[in-house]
């Protein structure tokens, strides 16, 4: 009993720290400096309401629309509960099929030349909200068309959403398919 009594002290000490005001510190702390990323980096759709993450990826097949990276996720593209790569051995037969397959879509939809391997390739997460911006230049003649807008005023929409380097230094210029896609459809619904 002599052992036990502070044994369980300590129990419901590091229960009200560990479990209790710990996190409540850290969750305040995170909502004051940074509220944006502490509830997911929504965006806002159209009418207010959230349309997204900007750190989740979405699919979008609609002509009209930039489209993300492939997704390898289960279940269905962008499972944020499945996330993951295909795990594919780039030497065999049912990775070439898949990248086979890509490349006709892209090729039917009117893509032509050098394609993004981007474009073709999920990335590691299978999640990645981003594109090259080679990737985005290479679908603005099909997206301009669909829509019924100049070239040159979806180019600029996309070069208003080309992220640069982090820090100036850290990952490579970027282009989030999300952002443009809504601004896309707030420059022509």
């Amino acid at each position: 009993m002599k052992e036990l009594k502070p044994a369980l002290l300590l129990l419901l000490a590091f229960t009200l720290v560990c479990g209790g005001l710990y996190p409540a510190l850290v969750t305040g702390l995170a909502q004051a400096f940074f509220p944006v990323q502490a509830n997911g980096s929504l965006i806002a759709g159209p009418k207010g309401k959230p349309a997204g993450s900007l750190l989740i990826g979405q699919p979008f097949s609609e002509a009209k629309y930039l489209w993300s990276r492939p997704s390898a996720t289960g279940g269905f593209p962008y499972n944020p509960l499945a996330s993951g790569g295909a795990n594919l051995n780039p030497a065999g037969s049912a990775y070439g099929e898949t990248i086979a397959a890509r490349l006709r879509r892209l090729q039917e939809a009117g893509m032509r030349g050098s394609i993004a391997a981007d474009l073709l390739q999920a990335s590691g997460s299978g999640l990645d909200p981003h594109i090259s911006p080679h990737a985005a230049t290479a679908q603005i003649r099909r997206v301009a068309r669909a829509r019924g807008m100049r070239e040159e005023r979806v180019a600029a929409i996309v070069a208003a959403h080309l992220e640069p380097r982090q820090f100036g230094m850290l990952g490579e210029p970027r282009v989030n398919v999300l952002a443009v896609n809504l601004a896309l459809d707030a420059a022509a619904p």
